[in-house]
């Protein structure tokens, strides 16, 4: 009898192992499959088990959080949600995130292990941190200003302060309200289907997202290349460049809109925006040079994060001479996004030294206590010195006696360049009005910012569009509200 019950013992102690096995096989090896599983809810739960930190412009909030009493407990809120989609993105409980509530998402929703108070705090006990908060490098009386210059008119800005990088404004319109997106049932998935189907997009981040054919913008580019390469030695001799120039190895003539481009000098084709001379200076550099200059300035960088992802500008690598040509004047297939070309205003107004971009100052915890900053650091030296000097002058006739006198502030030095990008089959498409610039108050030894603007202007007359005229009065509000900071 005592053996049958030692038997039964055993096997008793046997099932109690490989239970003790199985459970720490189930809690220790599959809990992160486990964790990762899509029937799993508790991880949902959880997170939107407590308010999510916020995005801060100017040091307040411009989202929240509210209690709405769900097994989903705290949706997403935006204050002036269209005026800053494109800076916040959006955090649906539907959707996912996108923008800097993606990029922030481990510090925002309180998962970052830098917001525990020890080290492997987290991982011991489990546990989630209170939400940290974002600062953005965003200043509102700039965003504003850009937000009320495109009036809901399809278009983009992106401004950068030349000499840390720091991304001040970066407005797409049209625009949404984020918050429409936040939670769950028919009214948020009503309002994706609408919005996906509006055919002026708005949630596409035009500053950062959509590249478009830069036009008489990318004449700084080139001007660029060809001073450093030396091609050009002097900006006010004269070149031997015919009006109209017969684009290398076709029949097809190129026109100036402008007159007096016939042999006009580097100087006097940005000042009035001559394409023969510019086109023909890109063919004189040649492939090779010409590629390396746009890449100085971040074309056909694929990994370029504000943090959120940056669509790549394109300069082609490999074009015949006449398609190198139009590339030079920004058509054929160079496109940029709006930060692109701010970028390119930027180091010009930076001497020649383009700084990395960024939209994140610095991430804390809830109480306020300092996760991370961002510092300024050097993208690329994008042209010599003495290049950014001959350019700044340029750019500054541009305004004071050019195409971009729209933009003249007074109390302060303004250099800007226009551009109307043809587009379309056979160009029949409503141009594109550009317009880059920079601005330094006279009485400071820094430029104060660099400012994009693209205007799509769907519903203008063709006639009516320019950089000059459409888009650089908008670059003039922000740069007053810049230099007003």
């Amino acid at each position: 009898m005592i053996r049958y019950i030692r038997r039964a013992a055993a096997f008793c102690l046997l099932l109690l192992v490989a239970l003790l096995l199985n459970a720490a096989r189930v809690q220790v090896f599959d809990a992160p499959s486990l964790d990762d599983n899509a029937a799993n809810r508790r991880n949902t739960i959880d997170r939107y088990d407590r308010p999510r930190g916020n995005i801060l412009v100017d040091g307040k909030p411009v989202t929240g959080s509210k209690d709405t009493g769900e097994q989903l407990a705290y949706e997403r809120t935006y204050r002036h949600g269209p005026l800053y989609a494109p800076v916040t993105g959006y955090a649906s409980q539907t959707y996912g995130t996108t923008l800097i509530e993606n990029a922030e998402d481990d510090v925002l929703s309180g998962a970052d292990p830098m917001l525990a108070p020890l080290p492997f705090w987290n991982e011991i006990t489990r546990s989630r941190q209170p939400g940290g908060d974002v600062a953005t490098t965003v200043k509102d009386s700039m965003q504003r200003a850009a937000y009320e210059g495109l009036d809901g008119r399809r278009g983009a800005v992106a401004a950068v302060e030349p000499t840390t990088g720091k991304v001040l404004a970066l407005v797409s319109t049209p625009s949404y309200d984020p918050g429409r997106l936040s939670g769950t049932g028919s009214s948020v998935t009503d309002a994706w289907r609408e919005l996906n189907a509006d055919t002026s997009q708005p949630m596409l981040n035009r500053a950062i997202r959509q590249t478009y054919p830069p036009g008489s913008t990318f004449k700084i580019v080139t001007a660029a290349a060809a001073l450093d390469a030396e091609v050009v030695t002097d900006p006010g001799d004269a070149t031997d460049t015919p009006s109209p120039y017969v684009l290398p190895g076709t029949s097809t003539p190129l026109p100036d809109e402008a007159s007096g481009c016939a042999e006009a000098s580097l100087a006097e084709a940005i000042r009035v925006s001559c394409n023969t001379v510019m086109a023909r200076l890109g063919v004189r550099v040649g492939l090779d040079g010409m590629v390396e200059a746009a890449e100085k300035f971040g074309f056909n960088d694929t990994g370029l994060k504000i943090p959120s992802g940056v669509a790549k500008s394109n300069f082609d690598t490999d074009m015949s001479d006449d398609q190198l040509a139009l590339s030079s004047i920004g058509q054929f297939d160079t496109t940029a996004t709006p930060l692109q070309m701010a970028m390119v205003a930027s180091a010009v107004a930076n001497g020649g030294e383009l700084m990395q971009p960024h939209l994140v100052d610095r991430t804390t915890t809830h109480s306020g206590s300092t996760v991370r900053t961002t510092g300024s650091r050097t993208y690329h030296r994008a042209m010599d010195p003495q290049t950014a000097s001959e350019l700044r002058q340029m750019m500054i006739d541009v305004v004071q006696d050019g195409t971009g006198g729209n933009a003249a502030i007074d109390g302060a030095t303004v250099g800007g360049k226009t551009g109307t990008a043809q587009h379309g089959v056979d160009n029949t498409g409503t141009p594109y009005a550009w317009f880059i610039s920079w601005a330094q108050a006279e009485d400071s030894a820094r430029p104060a910012v660099a400012v994009a603007v693209v205007v799509e202007d769907a519903a203008a007359d063709r006639a009516d569009i320019s950089g000059g005229g459409s888009a650089a009065p908008i670059a003039r509000s922000v740069m007053e509200a810049a230099l007003a900071d």
